[in-house]
């Protein structure tokens, strides 16, 4: 059961304003700061870094970066090459041998700002289209194949939920189907007994979405505090979280309403402590990225796989009918031709030298027969 670990309760967050006397400011002034707010509303999609070790150098600054390219940072981030150059000056690329044990991504779909600390690196998102992390996912598996590093693609709105290595085993028990949900939030160890709901209930469809992602950032870190181990291995692991419920929220009430406004403070508050909790776990050498868009540009239609898929890359029933990039006998196979070529070049090598400097004198019949007097014998 997931309440069996430590409680991870998450933070408060109060919203509101101080009252404070304040001089009357001219016209001129009070429209100069209206505008500005106006664009900086617009200006909603954006990239922010909540945690990183010192040896992941993310610049400050106002580059923007384009969503098809986060995949590619990503890799970059855990040290893996791409095959274009990210051509962005928002990353420079850190020590060779050095690099982070963990990766974890959340994109939180319908969220304008989550109110993030002032520290946070942040950078505007343009060209926001859906992306996936399965080329990292895949990169990671290859690599560490053998010590079965924690891959975990989890996206509650779809009851989607990808698992491979070591997350097989540990990640099982997270809620995917709404039959799920319901049950772990109505159990006492579940956030909803320590969160703020306010104007949020527990029997509204949208409101459940949302609390459910909430859950599944709680049951995430409680899971790691238990399996501490998975955080010491030498293989890096990846997590992508795709979370919706704040646009469920928008659609359902209002982007202005007061269920969304709350549900804003609480995942402001959540994610805050789940980049904490989850950088702590791996000693301080995790890169946490938050991407905040309003909607993306384009659906993104990707095939559902199992929750417990097999370990296997490539789908035997791909309509695409795409070969296996690694198969598990590949060394033995290469080995026995590899063997055997070499076997084979020394063979042809010795039998050439030993026709080239054969003495004719020592042959049989063959060459006395050529002679103009054959000997009878």
């Amino acid at each position: 059961m997931l309440c069996g670990g430590g409680d991870v309760t998450p933070g408060h967050v109060r919203v509101g304003r101080r009252r404070s006397k304040m001089a009357p400011m001219k016209p001129a002034k009070l429209l100069l700061l209206a505008l500005c707010a106006v664009i900086t509303g617009v200006r909603g999609d954006s990239l922010s870094i909540l945690q990183a070790p010192d040896y992941v150098s993310f610049q400050k600054g106002d580059w923007p970066i384009s969503g098809e390219k986060i995949p590619d940072l990503v890799a970059l981030t855990m040290g893996f090459s791409v095959q274009a150059d990210l051509q962005w000056p928002g990353f420079k690329s850190g020590l060779l041998f050095q690099r982070p044990k963990a990766n974890v991504l959340v994109v939180v779909r319908g969220a304008g700002s989550l109110g993030l600390p002032s520290g946070v690196a942040s950078y505007p998102l343009e060209n926001p289209v859906p992306f996936t992390l399965d080329s990292v996912a895949e990169t990671v598996h290859s690599l560490f194949a053998e010590d079965t590093p924690v891959v975990l693609q989890l996206a509650p709105s779809e009851e989607r939920l990808y698992m491979l290595g070591k997350a097989n085993a540990v990640f099982e028990d997270l809620p995917v189907t709404l039959k799920q949900i319901r049950a772990r939030l109505s159990q006492d160890c579940s956030v909803v007994s320590s969160l703020p709901l306010n104007s949020l209930s527990r029997n509204a469809e949208a409101d459940l979405l949302f609390l459910s992602e909430v859950q599944v950032l709680h049951d995430i870190t409680a899971l790691l505090q238990r399996h501490r181990h998975l955080a010491k291995d030498h293989s890096p692991d990846l997590y992508s979280l795709e979370l919706s419920g704040l646009e469920e929220l928008s659609h359902r009430y209002g982007a202005d309403s007061q269920q969304y406004r709350d549900a804003n403070a609480i995942l402001a508050s959540v994610m805050h402590k789940f980049a904490e909790d989850v950088y702590s776990l791996y000693g301080n050498s995790a890169v946490v990225e938050v991407v905040m868009v309003k909607s993306f540009e384009a659906p993104l239609t990707r095939k559902s796989r199992s929750i417990l898929e097999s370990r296997q890359i490539s789908n035997p029933d791909s309509p695409y009918n795409l070969a296996y990039k690694y198969n598990f006998n590949y060394a033995v196979v290469f080995n026995i031709i590899l063997w055997l070529m070499i076997a084979l070049a020394l063979a042809v090598i010795a039998a050439a030298y030993t026709l080239w400097n054969m003495d004719p004198g020592y042959d049989s019949i063959i060459y006395r027969m050529t002679n103009q007097k054959i000997r009878m014998d």
